[in-house]
């Protein structure tokens, strides 16, 4: 059997005996011509049969019953010859076929005249079909290699920490609750502690790309009840300004590797362009924020002070325009609004070392310094309602000795959606988990 070419290589191929492979993408069986388009995981290409059975007593013709009979999605295998010619719209070539062979016949497609998202998620292995589905897969294979390329060379180590917890990392309120043998377990909000712990074992700088779990019963188009998180972790800080230089300096490279190698396909699927953002990356406190915001007419309604995600979407017109950028950080976060375990301004202890990154308008990332002096820490749980000894392991981390540090964490599908400039995370995520969405 002839070897399999793949679409995106016929350019490059002679003219000649080829054989491709593939899904139908669509059927025209006319009278004395038939066409087909095949597509496959690098591209589409137009197939073409000359039918040997118009004239009337001719012999029967194999081939156009086959092609006759096909449905869209049927994987089909077709020998042929390449030509080359420039008239043909779909990639200037198509392959004349000389044998076609059924691997696995489809039924009529459910979504192919329902666009809802909710029917499309029923669906996912259909619609990820499209070609627009393959090429976000692909964007986020080559945004997270440019990442840990960046992380390698720059000395970091990857960790993979457990999902499976025995107190809770965030808030209990957000927790999974699953059986555990003779007790309970927890599935991990994030890898905050154990991340952390890579400090006093003296790793030094790490980072993981994994599965995080949040009981948030929340229907937002930015919200999952699964995602990949981000994360990294450095030692040796000396504010929040140090994690935030090594998270744009990242963000930087995955992004320039996207658009060398995504960058005009990234266009042309989703009419958007991909911009490698300059360093430093704009950076507004977040009492800033909120007179800007006043002055631009919004007050935002949270008691917390915290951005709402309209204050966002603002934020990130003004920053655009005064700054021509489409991240920033908003800083110095209240100690009302963050976690225990962030450190606190020295010179005003109701500010913390913590920092959102916004991207389009969207929130993507929390980062801090963290608080690393145990007697400290352990008061400011307390101040939290956070009894010390029920994360006895936590608090042990910093009784033998940690140096200053601090990190991120980040939500891949979010990058991915803002990125593209797609309405839902549920469009970039592979098979997205939700409140009331636990299949396929």
């Amino acid at each position: 059997m002839t070897h399999r070419t793949l679409i995106k290589d016929l350019p490059a191929a002679i003219d000649g005996p080829v054989r491709v492979a593939g899904w139908v993408d669509t059927v025209r069986d006319q009278k004395k011509i038939q066409f087909v388009v095949l597509r496959d995981e690098s591209g589409a290409a137009q197939m073409l049969h000359l039918r040997t059975d118009v004239e009337e007593g001719s012999e029967p013709d194999a081939v156009a019953a086959i092609i006759s009979g096909l449905t869209a999605g049927t994987f089909v295998s077709v020998e042929g010859e390449l030509k080359h010619d420039e008239r043909v719209k779909l990639g200037g070539l198509e392959v004349v076929i000389g044998a076609i062979d059924v691997a696995a016949a489809a039924l009529d497609s459910p979504i192919a005249d329902d666009s809802s998202i909710d029917k499309r998620l029923d669906w996912r292995f259909l619609d990820l079909r499209r070609p627009e589905q393959n090429l976000t897969f692909r964007v986020q294979t080559t945004l997270l290699h440019a990442m840990r390329t960046w992380w390698v060379e720059h000395d970091f180590i990857e960790i993979h920490t457990p999902k499976l917890m025995a107190s809770a990392s965030e808030s209990r309120a957000e927790l999974f609750e699953v059986e555990y043998f003779e007790t309970k377990a927890y599935l991990a909000q994030s890898p905050q502690f154990f991340k952390q712990m890579a400090q006093p074992a003296g790793f030094g700088k790490v980072f993981e790309v994994a599965p995080a779990f949040r009981a948030d019963p929340s229907f937002t188009s930015r919200h999952a009840t699964e995602f990949i998180s981000v994360d990294a972790e450095i030692s040796w800080v000396e504010s929040h300004d140090d994690v935030m230089a090594m998270h744009e300096q990242l963000l930087v490279a995955a992004l320039t590797a996207v658009k060398e190698k995504h960058g005009a396909e990234i266009e042309a699927a989703f009419g958007v362009p991909v911009t490698v953002p300059t360093l430093p990356f704009p950076r507004i406190p977040l009492a800033e924020a909120h007179s800007i915001l006043n002055s631009r007419g919004y007050t935002v309604p949270r008691a917390d002070g915290d951005l709402d995600p309209e204050g966002e979407r603002r934020l990130a017109e003004y920053v655009k325009e005064e700054y021509g950028h489409e991240f920033v950080f908003v800083t110095d976060y209240a100690v009302g609004i963050r976690p225990f375990y962030h450190m606190r301004h020295a010179d005003d202890p109701t500010l913390t070392n913590s920092y959102d990154l916004l991207f389009n308008g969207t929130e993507i990332s929390t980062g801090a310094q963290r608080e690393h002096r145990v007697d400290v820490l352990e008061v400011q749980a307390r101040e939290k309602g956070v009894d010390p000894e029920e994360l006895g392991f936590y608090f042990d981390f910093f009784r033998y000795g940690v140096p200053p540090h601090g990190g991120f964490g980040m939500g891949l599908s979010r990058v991915i959606m803002l990125l593209l400039h797609q309405p839902s995370i549920r469009e970039v995520t592979y098979l997205f988990r939700g409140p009331n969405r636990l299949l396929p």
